[in-house]
């Protein structure tokens, strides 16, 4: 028998009624959530106040936050956590015997086959006594400053994909990326600085490229400009047959002719959002080269760094890291700095260890130590560890067993960490857990949308009412997921 109303819904008039009325409360609904009136006050959206001729300018946060700035050391390839950071002694016990459960497990490139332990020793490290192996001494000496998370879970198993999601929180290309969300809700701390910078390694870029510095559906204005100690920014210099008065007169005159022009077209968000960035430009022509001089830095903070090191790639990621701290210094918002690149082949400038890992790790371990714990240390030594989150992280881990015939891990996203130290949180800290392998993730299951809600939440952004209105969906940088991991907050 039909429902009083499914009986109305057989009448044509009654039918097309209904319809007309269920269509007009779609476009109220979608009309509502565009003003943010949908959803209660402590839901609804927030959207920075931008004002288009100073789009990068400061702008406050949402809630009093931790971290002024944010520095990402991204290690790409997938760094292997069970060689690293998370310490099995059950993967030692049984080393080159079948792990339970996984008879002829396949994962990304083929079948599985015995665990095998670590060639590196993990020895307990400072005050806390937290098992790190000895491929990584010197980040090693500097574990009681970190709170690692083990429990972390990628969606993919793809590199691509892998760093598409660390970076912007979708596994496709097209969205914005963690900085340009950071720099699109607070500005820039300097205004002659991009707001976000990502510092490729000097062997080359990640996988995804410029899809992990990318806009997105956000304005251009918020990506990451990508510059390097090695290759500056591209077209900056000013060619020598144009003298430097001849430059700055031209400079001036271009910007009244710019102001009567927006005289004229009030309003014009596009044209103030274009010479806004033109301004910036000529502001970095004098910047950029200063803040890239490592000239001006001590012989001794030379030689913590290792820029001088006989290894050509230990040196040139050693500068990165150099230029890094001086950025931050200057007040660039996020700096996402890239430790492998893909331009060598399958392990040979990353971490990508599927056939030699021993020979490989040995290459590419030393090129991250010791730059990577100076950076730490010089900018603990110097206070800025107070307000500066670093964040070390990959796109996923790798598998406890041995490739069948092969001397290397496959891909893993079940399951690897990540570390975050600095402005707000927990030092000397373990979150979440894998098995006793370090396979998958058995104890606080973390997500790499916990992740970026934890990044924005210490820089005093709510991740659930950030938002940008883009195809007619307000997006995030979360998007529907995601909490604030509150266990490793300080």
């Amino acid at each position: 028998m039909l429902s009083h109303t499914g009986r109305r819904l057989l009448d044509r008039r009654g039918f097309l009624a209904h319809a007309a009325g269920g269509l007009s409360g779609i476009a109220l609904a979608n009309l509502l959530a565009h003003d943010g009136l949908l959803l209660g006050n402590e839901l609804s959206p927030i959207r920075p106040d931008i004002a288009p001729d100073t789009p990068l300018a400061a702008r406050s946060s949402h809630f009093p936050a931790k971290a002024k700035r944010v520095l990402m050391i991204f290690c790409s390839g997938a760094c292997s956590h069970v060689d690293t950071w998370d310490y099995k002694p059950e993967l030692i016990k049984r080393h080159d015997t079948p792990m339970p459960g996984s008879d002829k497990l396949v994962t990304f490139q083929g079948q599985n086959g015995n665990l095998i332990k670590s060639p590196w020793a993990f020895k307990p490290r400072g005050e806390s006594g937290k098992y790190v192996s000895d491929l990584l001494p010197n980040l090693a000496e500097l574990a009681d400053e970190m709170c690692f998370i083990h429990s972390m879970t990628s969606k993919t198993n793809t590199h691509g994909p892998g760093e598409n999601f660390m970076s912007t929180g979708f596994t496709v290309d097209g969205y914005p990326s963690a900085g340009a969300w950071v720099s699109y809700a607070l500005g820039s701390e300097c205004d002659d600085l991009p707001a976000f910078v990502a510092i490729p390694d000097p062997r080359g870029v990640p996988q995804a490229g410029p899809n992990n510095w990318s806009s997105g559906f956000l304005p251009a204005v918020f990506q990451g400009t990508a510059f390097s100690a090695g290759q500056p920014i591209a077209n900056l210099e000013r060619p020598g047959t144009i003298s430097p008065a001849a430059d700055a007169s031209t400079r001036d005159f271009l910007k009244l002719l710019n102001d009567k022009h927006l005289e004229r077209n009030p309003g014009d968000s596009e044209l103030s959002a274009r010479i806004a960035s033109y301004e910036l430009a000529a502001k970095l022509q004098l910047s950029a080269p200063e803040a890239s001089d490592l000239s001006q830095e001590t012989a001794a903070t030379h030689r913590s760094y290792g820029t001088d090191d006989a290894n050509a790639n230990k040196a040139g990621f050693a500068r990165n890291c150099l230029l890094a701290r001086r950025l931050l210094e200057r007040g660039v918002r996020f700096v996402q700095l890239f430790n492998g690149a893909y331009a060598m082949g399958e392990g040979v400038g990353n971490w990508d260890g599927h056939k030699m890992l021993k020979d490989q790790y040995s290459v590419h371990a030393p090129i991250l130590d010791q730059p990577a714990a100076a950076l730490l240390k010089d900018l603990k030594a110097r206070g800025m560890l107070d307000d500066t989150l670093v964040v070390w992280t990959t796109e996923f881990g790798r598998m406890p067993t041995f490739q069948v015939g092969a001397n290397g891990r496959d891909h893993n996203p079940k399951g690897f960490t990540v570390w975050l130290a600095g402005a707000g949180v927990k030092r000397a800290y373990s979150y979440g857990a894998t098995d006793e392998f370090g396979y998958q993730a058995v104890e606080n299951e973390s997500s790499v949308y916990e992740l970026h809600a934890t990044i924005l939440h210490l820089l005093g952004l709510d991740h659930q009412r950030l938002s940008y209105f883009h195809n007619g969906t307000e997006q995030r940088l979360t998007f529907v997921h995601g909490r604030v991991i509150q266990d490793v907050l300080a």
